[in-house]
């Protein structure tokens, strides 16, 4: 793990191996133990222990978050921008809009289960993860339901683009969205929206600095909502149903005290994170872990690894629910921290509930093994599995 003459560092890994994607988290927990701060051309420099990725997290001004050719809004910004913008963005996700959104959301995750509960054998992925996160999402940006599978499907395309790194491909994507909310936006302004029409709408009366924000703006916005919602929410729901349906009497005790959902999420997710990783961009040059990274160049944050370390979590690998809340990263930390979590944890929440108070059992399906899913997703590509509908 020498630098060479020209202080580039030779690789230490490749993240894009078959041997890395046949099993995500098992090979990131071994480079946390073996190299911790490693280099691959791929990634640049990435962060597998918890200390290195919080203090990353912390610390703003050594790390960047301005790392997309695109505007990033404000994912992609840095202080003051992104403070301006946050503020824009943070009561979307407040106490009283949640309240308010759960009613919807417990509507579309019933139908869902109903809908499961007509077939003994699912695929769960295409057949409640995803449909459920599409849904949700249009339902909470006030999109009609006609969109629902295009963006399941701009999604995946998403993904694979990233995981081969076709930029041309990324920047069609994005022109490709931003032509689905001009389309929206227009709609809206046609018809005279005003903010209390929906979310979407909404945004379109918002200022920062004292004039409304662009459509690209918006579009921004709503780009990296869509992708986090429906990517990381179908991961997530995918992760849930595979650990409850390997572990029944976690199912039983869940159903015996649906309390303890909100932890036991918590904690199903730290295990296997939805989130693979997260990019930022060295503003100076910093050591870690006895590595020197210069300025400018790109470092990633291991989420998964991160949240299964030793060092951080005693016997990581293991379901606990009096684990401290605050060193799970599932959300990040920081001034970064996901925004939308108020909402995720509330999604999450009650498809668990509906599943759990509809079914007497989750079972896996005989000779029918799941798939992982490969970077940059994470969970599953395909779950089967058996549903055992509770008597009445």
């Amino acid at each position: 793990m020498k630098d060479t003459k020209q202080n580039q560092p030779q690789p230490d890994w490749d993240p894009t191996s078959p041997e890395v994607q046949r099993d995500q988290r098992a090979a990131y927990d071994e480079m946390r133990r073996r190299c911790p701060v490693a280099h691959s051309e791929f990634m640049g420099w990435s962060l597998f222990r918890h200390e290195d990725v919080t203090r990353a997290l912390h610390d703003h001004k050594t790390f960047s978050n301005a790392v997309s050719q695109h505007l990033s809004v404000p994912d992609g910004m840095d202080p003051p921008e992104h403070t301006t913008y946050r503020r824009v963005i943070e009561p979307y996700f407040s106490a009283e809009r949640m309240a308010a959104f759960e009613p919807i959301c417990r509507g579309i995750a019933g139908k869902l289960v109903e809908s499961l509960n007509a077939r003994e054998e699912v695929e769960f992925i295409a057949g409640a993860a995803l449909p459920f996160a599409a849904q949700v999402q249009c339902a909470f940006l006030g999109w009609p339901t006609t969109l629902q599978e295009p963006l399941v499907q701009w999604t995946r395309k998403n993904h694979e683009a990233t995981r081969i790194r076709d930029r041309r491909a990324m920047s069609e994507l994005a022109l490709e969205f931003e032509k689905i909310v001009d389309d929206l936006l227009e709609t809206r302004q046609q018809a005279g929206a005003g903010p209390k029409t929906d979310l979407t709408a909404a945004l379109m009366h918002e200022k920062v600095w004292g004039r409304a924000l662009s459509n690209e703006e918006v579009a921004s916005i709503l780009r990296n909502w869509t992708v986090g919602e429906i990517g990381t929410i179908s991961a997530s729901v995918g992760i849930l149903a595979h650990y409850l349906a390997v572990h029944a009497d976690l199912q039983s005790r869940l159903r015996a005290k649906p309390e303890l959902l909100p932890p036991a999420i918590e904690e199903m997710l730290r295990l296997h994170g939805p989130l693979v990783s997260n990019r930022r961009v060295a503003k100076r040059p910093v050591e870690i872990g006895g590595r020197k990274i210069n300025a400018g160049e790109r470092i990633t944050l291991m989420w998964m690894a991160a949240n299964r370390d030793e060092r951080a979590f005693e016997d990581p690998s293991s379901f606990r629910l009096d684990r401290a809340p605050d060193k799970n990263l599932l959300y990040g930390a920081g001034i970064h921290a996901c925004p939308g979590a108020p909402l995720a944890r509330l999604e999450l929440r009650v498809l668990m509930e509906e599943l759990l108070s509809h079914t007497s059992e989750l079972l896996g399906v005989a000779q029918k093994e799941p798939t992982l899913a490969v970077y940059p997703a994470s969970g599953f590509a395909t779950l089967p599995l058996r549903i055992k509908v509770r008597d009445v």
